[in-house]
């Protein structure tokens, strides 16, 4: 059973949203917020495994919310989704840097909501091809950020391909073809690289790949 918390200030969208949840098999609403200071606190009372948060909300935002789920080891098993109404909302960048694992429009389809769940609940990133392509396209005309120093160059070169590959939105399967590999070894590559680039402490959600990869400059925009 996937244990889900709703955090949107908003009880219109919290019930439409809660609505298609109630309905789907394997799939529990434990909680709902208002504000990210509930949201918190409910994620430590009740310990969702998925906890769909709006970005802007009173109290308490969602990418602090966020922030500090992502730092507390007792909330290691909690992935974090951003709800936003826009395609490139100003504060997706910091939602992803602050830990989430990553982000869905609200005017998506039923059917790709409830599959987003799903993935989510299974520590797979929510990155579409074009949706990191805004996301890169957002920040590339800023300075350079700086180099995160956290082992790039102690990944293989295989390693390296596969991390370029998953921060575009490849899956695993999608890695694997492109790699001309095993979905299996795709995945090891993947779970090594990040082991090595220590992207999460709490746990290894690849949206990490997006920040780690262009801050490294192992991916650039004309990548996408």
């Amino acid at each position: 059973m996937i244990r889900v918390l709703l955090a949107d200030d908003q009880p219109l969208v919290r019930s439409g949203f809660r609505a298609l949840l109630d309905l789907e098999d394997g799939i529990e609403v434990v909680a709902e917020a208002a504000d990210g200071r509930k949201a918190l606190a409910l994620a430590r009372e009740r310990l969702p495994d998925v906890a769909l948060m709006d970005i802007r909300m009173p109290v308490m935002d969602g990418v602090e919310a966020t922030r500090r789920i992502a730092a507390d080891p007792a909330l290691a098993g909690v992935h974090v989704v951003m709800l936003t109404n826009y395609g490139m909302d100003e504060y997706v960048f910091d939602a992803l840097r602050a830990g989430a694992a990553g982000f869905l429009v609200k005017d998506i389809l039923p059917e790709d909501f409830l599959h987003a769940a799903r993935v989510a609940a299974r520590g797979d990133a929510l990155l579409a091809p074009a949706v990191t392509r805004k996301l890169i396209a957002r920040y590339v005309a800023q300075p350079p950020p700086a180099r995160t120093g956290r082992g790039l160059e102690e990944l293989t070169g295989r390693e390296r391909e596969a991390v370029a590959l998953a921060a575009q939105g490849l899956s695993n399967t999608e890695i694997a073809d492109r790699m001309v590999i095993s979905p299996l070894t795709a995945k090891t590559h993947i779970n090594r690289a990040m082991a090595k680039l220590h992207a999460r402490d709490r746990d290894r959600d690849r949206a990490q790949l997006v920040v780690l990869a262009y801050a490294d400059g192992l991916v650039t925009p004309h990548a996408f």
